[in-house]
């Protein structure tokens, strides 16, 4: 009798309330909006990937484990050219060092020396981006980047992670394409049999 009371008392106190009409909306809480440093940096680094032709992006990156495998091949890579590069097998022409270094500096030194290594007929590179374990935000950070930036790069053939005496994990191999010149001397060399 006391439970019927209490809910008669309550619907008496409730007989003058109206119900709120249903919003079906959803309202998004998390920030949307960017800020003026961030709007700032952002116009900053498109005015430079203007002025110096670097298209590889800094924006996103898919982030992969410090002991990962990097390995990359574009469609119409022969089988045997790729696992010679794989193995280590050929003639490493080119060394380039991005431990350490900042994100988007490390971006600029990866673009300007594959592109003159490209024109100078340079084929095998060696780049070294290091485990990164202590990288922030997350580990690996420079070698994700890496990993993306090759696959961006038109003059990248393929690349894969280096055998252990070339730097193991820290490192990877890249094959470049042939320059315009080493496709001329390829073609005399040729015509000439």
């Amino acid at each position: 009798m006391q439970d019927n009371q209490q809910s008669d008392d309550f619907l008496q106190a409730m007989s003058d309330v109206t119900p709120i009409a249903q919003d079906n909306r959803v309202i998004n809480l998390a920030p949307n909006t960017i800020t003026l440093a961030q709007h700032l940096k952002r116009q900053a680094l498109e005015k430079q990937q203007q002025q110096d032709g670097n298209y590889l992006s800094v924006e996103k990156v898919d982030p992969i484990d410090p002991h990962d495998f990097l390995d990359y091949k574009k469609d119409g890579v022969q089988e045997g050219v790729h696992k010679k590069l794989r193995l280590g097998q050929y003639q490493i022409d080119e060394i380039l060092n991005l431990q350490m270094q900042p994100i988007e500096t490390a971006r600029h030194n990866l673009f300007e020396t594959l592109m003159q290594s490209h024109r100078r007929g340079i084929r095998t590179l060696l780049i070294q981006h290091g485990l990164g374990l202590h990288s922030k935000p997350f580990p690996a950070l420079l070698k994700s980047y890496v990993n993306q930036w090759l696959k961006q790069i038109p003059q990248v053939l393929a690349f894969h992670t280096a055998q252990k005496h070339h730097g193991g994990l820290a490192a990877t191999y890249v094959l470049l394409k042939k320059s315009e010149q080493q496709r001329l001397i390829n073609r005399e060399r040729h015509q000439k049999r």
